[in-house]
């Protein structure tokens, strides 16, 4: 029994290690064979990595010979520049040569004529010594003597002698300055005074034209009488154009022609009526141009007659720039200035449309129109702080955050690239200085700057200013012109005296 035990044992230590052995032949095949896959992978990689490396290597060498070449290339442009600059620098060095001898030569001959009008004034003084010794007279009383002699002889024949040289001399230079004005247009005809001082109305015919001319030109004269525009009439079908550089009176002439055509009554006695009526629909639309920018913005409680200062603005323009999109173009900017710093983007509306309200009276009121806006917006009850920004925007150094942004967002809308043109208000300045001489003689009931100033039409008073009187003041108005005002060329005084009898028949 113990014999077979042994024996079972024995046997069972044979085929364990048996079994031993055959496990670690079998892992040690696996082992090798998984070195083996390995190295033929890192083999591969390598291969792979030589074959990358390769290519990156060609494309590094064509992308530095490209390099090289467009290097190259831009080396040649760099010196063919060079060459260009040296060769106008050497233009310009002699062009600078010439024009410093002409300077010379120029400055020589300036200091001849000097000196040649120094003697002839020397000469001049000691003819007028020896006429005032001869005489017993100074200048000054000879002159009044000659003067007076002159007025008690002559006085009619020279004010008519006086009146026919002007008129021929009027005459003469009028159709220069046509002629020379119609080649200015013929070569250069820019949009701006067609888009920023005429209008123009639509006609249903031709033949509408002679009826607005009227009889003898009566209609017409009374259209640009009361609206201060200017009719122009020219063979462009079915159109005329009004000139003026105020768009409200260009804006009541546009409907009251509306309003002719579509009635068909026109006269004198009509034209009356409907400008009057023109100017009520012109109110209308200037209080809903003001609902309208408030409704846009957002903005409640405001006075209703603020509202229509405020669409006013529609009809007033700074540099070209029409005022009421400039308002709101401010308010708007003004609110996201705010809403990025932390304050009130309802109040800042407020004040970047209400900043430059001041415009919208100062053709009317006296004062400068940061004032006049800071003194209205008090008048109706508004806060100081949003008071104070018409007069901040206009401040080197605003004393409110608020101000500052009014005057930020002023300057980003009027520095707006085509928002702004200095010749425009330039011009309009000029126009309202010309007006502004004119009424300020006594006599005078108005006064319309037309053809871009360079005329002048000026209705007198019947009653204060007689015939003869009309022509001293249109010599006084020419005049003040040409010592006040600083004016290109020649401006035609008109001074027209109508006198109107009115009956009713009843």
């Amino acid at each position: 029994m113990l014999q077979n035990i042994i024996a079972f044992l024995a046997i069972a230590g044979i085929a364990a290690a048996a079994g031993y052995f055959a496990r670690k032949y079998v892992a040690q095949s696996q082992v090798n064979s998984a070195e083996g896959q390995a190295q033929k992978i890192i083999t591969e990689a390598k291969a792979k990595e030589q074959e990358v490396l390769l290519k990156a290597r060609e494309k590094a060498l064509q992308f530095i010979d490209e390099s090289k070449k467009e290097q190259d290339g831009i080396r040649r442009e760099l010196k063919e520049q060079q060459q260009r600059l040296e060769k106008r620098e050497t233009t310009f060095d002699q062009k600078l040569l010439e024009i410093q001898d002409r300077h010379a030569k120029l400055v020589a001959q300036a200091d001849r004529v000097k000196a040649v009008q120094a003697e002839t004034e020397k000469l001049k003084e000691e003819q007028l010594t020896k006429l005032q010794t001869i005489s017993g007279l100074n200048k000054e009383e000879a002159m009044e003597r000659m003067m007076a002699l002159v007025q008690e002889s002559e006085s009619e024949a020279l004010g008519a002698r006086i009146m026919k040289l002007e008129r021929e001399s009027s005459e003469y230079y009028e159709k220069e300055v046509k002629k020379i004005l119609s080649t200015v247009v013929y070569r250069y005809a820019g949009s701006h005074a067609s888009e920023t001082t005429t209008t123009t109305v639509q006609l249903p015919s031709d033949e509408m034209k002679g009826r607005i001319i009227g009889k003898a030109g009566r209609n017409i004269q009374t259209i640009e009488k009361l609206t201060g525009c200017e009719l122009i009439i020219d063979e462009t079908p079915q159109s005329i154009m009004v000139s003026g550089f105020s768009p409200i009176r260009r804006q009541v002439a546009r409907l009251t022609l509306e309003k002719l055509m579509s009635d068909g009554r026109i006269h004198p006695a009509r034209i009356e009526e409907v400008i009057e009526e023109a100017k009520k629909d012109l109110a209308v639309d200037v209080r809903k141009a003001g609902e309208d920018a408030l409704y846009q913005l957002g903005i409640a409680g405001i006075d209703p007659k603020l509202i229509s200062i405020i669409g006013r603005l529609k009809y007033r323009t700074s540099y070209g720039q029409n005022q009421l999109l400039h308002a709101i173009e401010v308010a708007y900017i003004t609110s996201m200035l705010a809403e990025e710093l932390g304050l009130d983007p309802v109040v800042a509306r407020k004040a970047g449309l209400l900043h430059d309200v001041g415009k919208a009276i100062d053709h009317d009121t006296q004062g400068s129109h940061p004032e006049l806006g800071y003194q209205l917006m008090k008048k109706f009850g508004l806060p100081e702080e949003i008071a104070y920004c018409s007069l901040a925007h206009h401040e080197d150094k605003p004393k409110t955050l608020l101000g500052c942004l009014v005057k930020a967002a002023d300057a980003i809308s009027g520095a707006r690239p085509g928002a702004r043109r200095d010749s425009y208000e330039q011009y309009v300045r000029r126009l309202e200085e010309l007006e502004k001489v004119a009424t300020s003689f006594e006599g005078v009931d108005k006064a319309y700057a037309i053809q871009a100033g360079r005329e002048m039409r000026v209705f007198v008073r019947p009653a204060d200013v007689d015939d003869y009187g009309a022509y001293n003041i249109a010599k006084e108005i020419a005049k003040k012109i040409e010592t006040e005002l600083h004016v290109p060329g020649e401006v035609k005084v008109t001074v027209i005296r109508e006198s109107r009898v009115i009956e009713y028949a009843r």
